[in-house]
């Protein structure tokens, strides 16, 4: 597998990226990690009218790209820490998020940090979710891609999506921060994201 290193923060350039590799490059694998100034990743499908605070998201200059796979809208800062897998799709790949979150949850417990696979795509730790997963397969190519709130300010990631009314009675009253954490409060060290991704990086490599 095959590292590629960008320092995009704008996400039109790393949504771009993983379409190319997709259409373009059909021969290997390949892994990218990357950290966006703040953004909204819409699903393929999804009505980004319904999903945003149309008024949070123009004061604060906040970018607006759409992603290759399904799924539901999420927030990107400078706190989150995202990566994409593109290789080519063999059948016992697709959906199997197990096989691209494994190496995170092992990573993690090098850290000391207990965290789990829960339900189909997401990343848990102490049941709050960090990581939410996608994919997306095209003419014998395999996009996997998943975010990881390192750091990620909660209250920017609230303001920003509309959390409908049919989920917040799914999931009761919870705030969105009473369900979801970031990585940092559970390490022993002091970590900035970017020695976090190059210890990912690194340890994926071997």
């Amino acid at each position: 597998m095959k590292y590629i290193k960008t320092n995009w923060n704008i996400p039109y350039y790393n949504m771009a990226l993983e379409e190319y590799l997709m259409q373009e490059m059909p021969k290997d694998d390949y892994v990218f990690f990357y950290i966006h100034s703040p953004s909204i990743i819409i699903g393929k499908h999804q009505n980004t009218i319904e999903e945003i605070n149309q008024e949070y998201v123009n004061e604060n200059n906040i970018f607006i790209s759409r992603r290759l796979s399904g799924g539901g809208a999420v927030y990107h800062d400078e706190g989150n820490l995202n990566f994409s897998f593109v290789m080519k799709a063999e059948n016992k790949d697709i959906n199997n998020f197990k096989k691209f979150t494994q190496p995170i949850i092992l990573a993690l417990k090098e850290l000391g940090i207990e965290s789990e696979l829960s339900g189909r795509n997401d990343l848990t730790i102490d049941g709050k979710k960090f990581s939410g997963n996608a994919q997306y397969a095209r003419k014998g190519r395999l996009l996997h891609h998943g975010t990881l709130l390192f750091d990620s300010t909660m209250s920017n990631l609230s303001k920003s999506l509309n959390v409908k009314e049919l989920k917040i009675k799914s999931k009761g009253v919870k705030s969105v921060k009473s369900r979801v954490t970031n990585i940092k409060p559970y390490l022993k060290e002091d970590y900035s994201i970017f020695d976090f991704k190059n210890y990912l990086i690194n340890y994926i490599s071997e």
